[in-house]
């Protein structure tokens, strides 16, 4: 079987030849095969409110690959994760393990709408292939869906409980304001209007807890924990709860959930005898049906036992760790985060600790190639000191304006209700397939295939120029861009601090890790005393320069590394045709210098090639993710985590990332060792890890809870189920060894 990346390859070569293009078209009409649109017949339902239906008509000896397909929000429409069966697993030659789907296929993706839309507008697409002669492979193909949006149900009947005055606590409810509006036809609700919490007492030895939500939304029985605070010899007895509605859940499985309003009998147990309040604290959770899961939430409300006046619930001044369940796959992707406790970081403090962590970055492996380039102009610079002084001030130029736009970046995006952590452009692939271009034409400047003049100084391609202002300041861009995947010691307080902070105190920290990234170059360039120490230049300079060069390639290599667990081969053959092509450029750029205008214009073909083959980078979709079992590992999910902490098992957690050299470097270290998976034995440890290589919400909620900028991140849940410790990001075996048997 052949796959589709020869047509990609073809298409970035599509200016050399237009007949490449034609020849597979040709050859699939001339042989029988099917229209793709005949090949694969779309059908689409939307008459259920909230729900796209899909069905897929395969034909014969045709099939579907499940991890090509990718579906687009048109406007005003917002997508939740796609329902999609399991598929036929075997090993594609070009792919991997994979799944596709023969005959049939039903799919169904839960979406809400923005107030005023009124079509159904998406793109889906999708690719397949031929298994018998003539075998061959399809272009991806996208279909425009533009349906009309079912219109309003009629309002159901309310539950006699439904209205006020059917009993007290629904009578003082209703005093207390109007009904939770319904979020069936727009954007969830904030947690606190989807389930609103209040209770009363019943009697001297009842309390009487409720629940009210919207139309569409529902509550779990089994998720729901109830305890008193604060109450020593009182306890709550067995709830007595109602009869509820039968749910399949996704994750759950058989589960009894609650719709519109439930009233929760509770008995005391002990001696009320001089007690006037009691605090009840509440933690449960709930989805608004055919759309997202909310993470688990705690409450507390405080009942005058004596007035029988209603209490409204709270959030707990102590939040629960995150615990979201999706009831679709992607539900977390907009639920809320979990809270998060307050910062005790002071603005003083941590601006010191950016400070030094912006020190401790240049040590760091992610940032050393590119300071080679800086060491080697600076040694360049020789015995002149104004030289030198102006490369430190356009070098710290180009790292603090690096930094501000970052932290400029992520203020904006927080106020919008985004979230960004420290590395998480490195989630996007074709930034990867970009930055690895960039770091290989530094290697190729820095080994000699060419010399950029002063006019491109501007587009960031003279990064490796010997002189010119304009290079050191992109020098700084670089430094702070192949920076992001590590966290240096000192770094994680300050970027917790920053990514909770105003927007002035954020932007001081951010600009202060600048000033310690770029402190030892204007310590060179100003302290005469240490400028003495550098080595006079020489012929041996040109040596240096170009042993530094390959560390630029060992960069370049990582984040071809990186892609390849992002996107798989196909984004990793069009990212090693746009260097080879981008080779091609810088190399015919040198030749051209002695062709006049016309040999220095042939450039841009192949330069328009590299970018052809960027752009296609960005289009492959990501690959069917396979699950891969690992001894001694457990994939992380909140509810796997919260059942672990119910048991009262020690767990740590381990937030990670491909691209995250500091993770990288403490798995190789500490965490894949056979030390560490005997410790784990030994103290009966669960070790879970969460991959954030690509944007997944439960881990950013989970890093958002314990105010992590970024990954790495590790926490230790100790036996019996107590709070989450956070470890350091530079782990060792003697922390591992203390923090895990501390458990016992």
């Amino acid at each position: 079987m052949r796959f589709s990346l020869p047509r990609h390859l073809a298409a970035c070569l599509l200016a050399l030849s237009v007949l490449l293009l034609a020849v597979p078209v040709a050859l699939a009409q001339d042989n029988g095969i099917l229209p793709v649109t005949e090949a694969y017949q779309l059908k689409a339902d939307a008459s259920t409110p909230g729900v796209l239906k899909l069905h897929w008509t395969i034909a014969p000896d045709y099939y579907l690959y499940r991890g090509r397909m990718k579906f687009t929000a048109g406007e005003g429409v917002t997508l939740g994760q796609a329902q999609l069966p399991a598929g036929e697993k075997h090993v594609d030659p070009y792919l991997g393990p994979v799944e596709t789907y023969h005959h049939a296929i039903d799919a169904s993706i839960p979406y809400t709408v923005a107030p005023g839309t009124t079509r159904l507008r998406l793109s889906v697409q999708f690719q397949g292939c031929h298994e018998v002669e003539p075998k061959i492979c399809y272009p991806p193909h996208t279909e425009q869906l533009d349906l009309p949006l079912p219109a309003a149900t009629t309002a159901d009947a309310a539950a006699p409980s439904d209205h006020p005055g059917s009993n007290p606590l629904s009578s003082a409810l209703h005093q207390l304001g109007s009904a939770p509006t319904s979020g069936m036809d727009g954007a969830a609700l904030p947690p606190e209007q989807a389930f609103r919490f209040a209770a009363l007492a019943q009697d001297a030895h009842h309390l009487l807890l409720q629940w009210t939500m919207p139309k569409g939304y529902y509550l779990y029985r089994d998720q729901t924990t109830l305890r008193l605070k604060d109450a020593d010899g009182l306890s709550l007895g067995t709830p007595e709860w109602p009869t509820g509605t039968a749910h399949q859940d996704a994750h759950y499985g058989h589960v009894t959930v609650y719709f519109g309003q439930l009233e929760l009998p509770v008995p005391i147990k002990g001696d009320l005898a001089g007690r006037h309040q009691l605090t009840v604290e509440a933690s449960f959770q709930g989805c608004q049906d055919g759309g997202l899961c909310y993470p688990l939430m705690t409450r507390d409300v405080t009942v005058d036992l004596s007035s029988g006046a209603i209490a409204s619930g709270v959030a707990a001044a102590t939040p629960t760790p995150p615990a979201a369940h999706a009831d679709t796959a992607s539900a977390a992707t907009t639920a809320t985060p979990p809270a998060t406790a307050p910062l005790r970081t002071s603005l003083l403090a941590a601006l010191l600790l950016a400070l030094g962590g912006g020190l401790v970055l240049n040590l760091m492996p992610c940032v050393l190639p590119v300071l080679s380039i800086k060491a080697v102009s600076v040694l360049e610079s020789g015995e002149s000191p104004a030289r030198r002084r102006r490369q430190a001030l356009a070098y710290t130029g180009g790292v603090l304006c690096s930094f501000a736009v970052v932290g400029i970046a992520i203020v904006a995006l927080r106020a919008s209700g985004h979230a960004l952590g420290w590395g998480s452009q490195l989630q996007q692939p074709l930034l990867v397939g970009v930055l690895a271009c960039v770091i290989f034409a530094v290697g190729l400047s820095m080994s000699g295939v060419v010399q950029f003049g002063a006019s491109l100084g501007n587009t960031g391609a003279a990064l490796a120029n010997r002189g010119g202002a304009a290079g050191d300041f992109f020098t700084g861009v670089l430094a702070v861009v192949v920076a992001s995947p590590c966290t240096a010691p000192f770094m994680g307080g300050a970027l917790a601090y920053a990514f909770a902070a105003s927007k002035l105190a954020a932007l001081l920290v951010f600009l202060m890790l600048g000033v310690g990234l770029a402190l030892p170059f204007l310590l060179i360039g100003f302290v005469p005393a240490l400028a003495r120490w550098l080595p006079r230049p020489g012929r041996w300079m040109e040596t240096l320069k170009q042993i530094l060069a390959f560390p630029m390639y060992l960069t370049a290599v990582w984040l071809t590394w990186v892609l390849a667990h992002q996107r798989g081969a196909n984004a990793v053959g069009l990212l090693l045709v746009a260097m080879v092509l981008l080779a091609l450029t810088l190399w015919w750029f040198e030749r051209s210098r002695a062709h006049g205008t016309f040999g220095r214009a042939l450039v841009v073909l192949p330069a328009v090639l590299v970018l052809a083959s960027l752009y296609y980078l960005g289009q492959v979709p990501a690959p069917t993710q396979v699950a891969q079992t690992q001894t001694g590992v457990v994939a992380y999910s909140p509810q796997k985590l919260a059942a672990l902490r119910a048991a009262g098992t020690p767990v740590l957690v381990d937030m990670t990332a491909d691209w995250c050299i500091t993770c990288q470097a403490n798995e190789h270290a500490v965490l894949d060792t056979a030390s560490f998976r005997d410790l784990l034995k030994r103290t009966g440890t669960v070790y879970m890890k969460g991959d954030w290589t690509n944007e997944d919400p439960a881990i950013t909620a989970f890093l958002q809870h314990y105010h992590s900028p970024g990954v790495p991140l590790y926490v230790m849940f100790p036996k019996g189920g107590g709070e989450g410790r956070q470890l350091p990001t530079v782990l060792t075996s003697a922390l591992m060894t203390r923090t895990l048997t501390a458990t016992d």
